[in-house]
């Protein structure tokens, strides 16, 4: 295949497959020499996909990086057709768009392996850990508050969320994701933390107002939210695990589970209620994303785009489904009417929870809060949907439900 490029008034043949068999394949740069005595003064014509320039010129020759080439005029070395041009960008373009194509599925499908891989991994890990309980429990989630709350206060100071006004300090980002961290290991302790969350908070206060320069509202609003949404809140999935140890009788995977592991002792309220609430958010985020993709029409809020109000009546059925069934294998709560209204709370602040984070991350500009599990961005992109569930799952546990929903 021939073609020619300009220079001048000379119009020299050129051989693309000189350069490469496929022109449109991403590789090294080619240069080509010109004699330096014959043209001294030129003007170079080519066409190029796109604006800007992708051609330079040295004292010895050009560099053509190939990759933004749509197309070289085909012509004889006697003649040049703008018609013939015209064909070639759009074989060009179309080479282009079909490389784009197939790169993006491959991109896609790449991130759908890691994030089930990832996904099943953290799935297995969690549910060792609550299990276990106790300060295994307490301490992985610790672990979890504290990376969370270093991004969320990354994401405070991003430039999106810092326009027209000054973020908190760093240090000041520092020391409350520390006391966000130790809160779940006081609520274990102690039981109740209010004392140490209303005097940490007033610590962090008086640190903002007396600091150098001129104190902003938005910096103390955002540090106490960060306070209440990445230490308090998560601290309840420690009360609802822990502190609710009455056994349950019923349940007939306590009666043969093994002595050495506690026996049926082990299995409590606590322990039944955090799992059914797990099982019935991860149901509502799968059976979401299902419907979502199967039938999705209606936007569901500006906040996140994707959403839509199909997907989340189908993940609102699927939540509810899986917490009539489980609630029929751990026998609690007895009543079906207990277990579904116990189904529509986990489903409600699973999707408040979520629309909360998107909002985090639309205000701060950013599509994950970061980049810890491969194919799903940050911790808080994994467990927003659990940070407002805890709380009303044990609310509604240990007051709505009589002794514990028995």
């Amino acid at each position: 295949m021939a073609s020619s490029v300009e220079i001048g008034r000379n119009l020299i043949p050129l051989s693309l497959t000189s350069l490469c068999a496929c022109p449109c394949r991403p590789s090294s740069r080619k240069t080509l020499v010109f004699n330096q005595k014959r043209f001294r003064r030129f003007n170079l014509g080519i066409m190029l996909d796109g604006s800007k320039s992708v051609l330079r010129v040295h004292r010895t020759g050009i560099s053509i990086n190939r990759r933004f080439i749509a197309a070289v005029a085909r012509a004889e070395p006697d003649s040049i057709n703008e018609d013939n041009a015209k064909e070639e960008v759009d074989k060009g373009q179309n080479l282009l768009e079909s490389e784009d194509s197939v790169s993006e599925s491959q991109l896609k499908a790449s991130q759908l392996q890691k994030r089930i891989v990832f996904g099943l991994g953290i799935g297995i890990s969690v549910g060792g850990v609550v299990l276990v309980g106790k300060w295994v429990f307490t301490v992985a989630l610790a672990a979890a508050v504290f990376v969370g709350s270093r991004e969320y206060f990354e994401l405070v100071r991003s430039h999106g969320i810092t326009a027209g006004m000054t973020p908190p300090p760093r240090y000041v980002s520092r020391v409350c994701s520390v006391i966000c961290a130790i809160m779940p290991i006081l609520t274990l302790y102690f039981g109740q933390i209010d004392v140490s969350v209303a005097s940490a908070a007033f610590i962090v206060a008086m640190a903002l107002l007396l600091q150098r320069g001129n104190p902003r509202f938005a910096q103390l609003s955002s540090t106490m939210f960060g306070l209440f949404y990445c230490g308090y809140l998560p601290c309840f999935w420690v009360k609802l695990r822990c502190a609710l140890a009455a056994p349950a009788l019923n349940t007939r995977v306590g009666s043969a589970w093994p002595i050495l592991l506690g026996g049926q002792a082990h299995w409590t309220v606590g322990l039944v209620a955090t799992l059914i609430s797990i099982s019935g958010i991860i149901a509502a985020d799968t059976f979401a994303f299902i419907g979502g993709k199967a039938f999705g029409r209606t936007q569901l809020t500006s906040i996140s785009p994707k959403k839509t109000w199909e997907g989340t009546v189908v993940g609102l059925g699927g939540c509810i489904a899986t917490t009539v069934v489980l609630s029929k294998i751990f026998h609690w709560p007895t009543s079906l009417l207990s277990a579904i209204a116990f189904g529509f709370l986990n489903f409600f602040g699973s999707i408040f929870g979520d629309l909360t984070e998107s909002m985090i991350k639309r205000d701060a500009g950013v599509k994950d809060s970061g980049s810890l599990i491969p194919g799903h961005g940050g911790i808080l992109d994994r467990v927003d949907s659990y940070i407002f569930t805890g709380a009303l799952a044990y609310s509604f546990v240990k007051t709505i439900l009589p002794l514990y929903g028995v």
